[in-house]
């Protein structure tokens, strides 16, 4: 299980405004804000965005944010055009992953594959 993921980010404002944009239709906030990180949840934080700290290049790396329903996805996916992110899959069914699986996935500003996904099971 993971208790809380973290990732570093280039451009710190960039980067906040569009997890504030794109979280919010999934039901997820701004829980903890510090200078230079913010952690983002319901009630505790689960993801972290943070001032980068290192000159390591930025690596891909795919988060995928539960969803509550399709139309969370679908929010998601427009609350992130709407912040300028280029669209990598339209939301859709992806039944390769399982027959009831709902993604969008988009690329936020500092290059990450960042996924909203809903569940559907039997």
């Amino acid at each position: 299980m993971i208790d809380h993921l973290s990732i570093q980010v280039d451009d710190f404002d960039a980067a906040s405004s569009f997890y504030d944009a794109v979280l919010e239709p999934l039901g997820y906030r701004r829980v903890m804000d510090f200078p230079g990180a913010i952690g983002y949840g319901s009630e505790f934080p689960g993801f972290w965005i943070g001032t980068a700290t290192d000159p390591i290049p930025n690596r891909q790396t795919h988060i995928a944010f539960h969803a509550k329903d399709r139309a969370a996805v679908d929010a998601f996916q427009a609350a992130a055009v709407a912040a300028g992110a280029e669209v990598l899959h339209e939301a859709r069914l992806w039944p390769e992953y399982h027959p009831g699986y709902y993604g969008a996935f988009v690329r936020d500003p500092d290059g990450n594959n960042v996924e909203a996904v809903h569940h559907t099971f039997g």
